[in-house]
């Protein structure tokens, strides 16, 4: 199965990829939120030839929703009618608990302000999102019901 990875942000989507033959993440770029955003994912599903989309899911350090939540749910929303819309078939997300992925990305790549910037936080964010989903116990009754929809 084959997955692309959100991390949705207020000015930049993270985006990685994985293939759940190899379980690794690779971290895949950042799009701008410009008004083409919806496009820009469209486009790298098409490409990437992904399965499914798994999107960070923002809470608090109480485990409640936040702004944040609602905003991305609502992305992701948005997303999923631009995606039928466009490429005439549904688009299946998975949510991935993102508490703290941002402090783990820094920790991994020490960025300096330019890799802010450029958005190398927010990509890697969307890998450690990925590969916390990967890890998942359930993994396989996921890749199960993907293949059978």
């Amino acid at each position: 199965m084959r997955i692309l990875a959100l991390d949705v942000g207020v000015k930049r989507i993270g985006v990685a990829f994985a293939d759940t033959a190899v379980r690794i993440a690779i971290p895949r770029g950042m799009i701008p939120v410009d008004g083409n955003e919806l496009a820009e994912i469209t486009k790298m599903i098409r490409l990437e030839k992904a399965d499914i989309i798994v999107s960070g899911n923002p809470r608090n350090n109480s485990g409640e929703e936040t702004r944040q939540t609602a905003l991305v749910h609502s992305f992701i929303i948005s997303l999923q009618d631009y995606f039928v819309k466009h490429e005439q078939k549904e688009l299946k997300v998975f949510y991935q608990d993102e508490s703290y992925t941002s402090v783990a990305a820094e920790e991994l790549i020490k960025p300096t302000r330019a890799d802010r910037k450029a958005g190398k936080v927010d990509e890697e964010a969307a890998a450690v999102i990925l590969q916390d989903f990967l890890e998942r116990p359930d993994l396989a009754k996921i890749e199960t019901e993907v293949k059978n929809d």
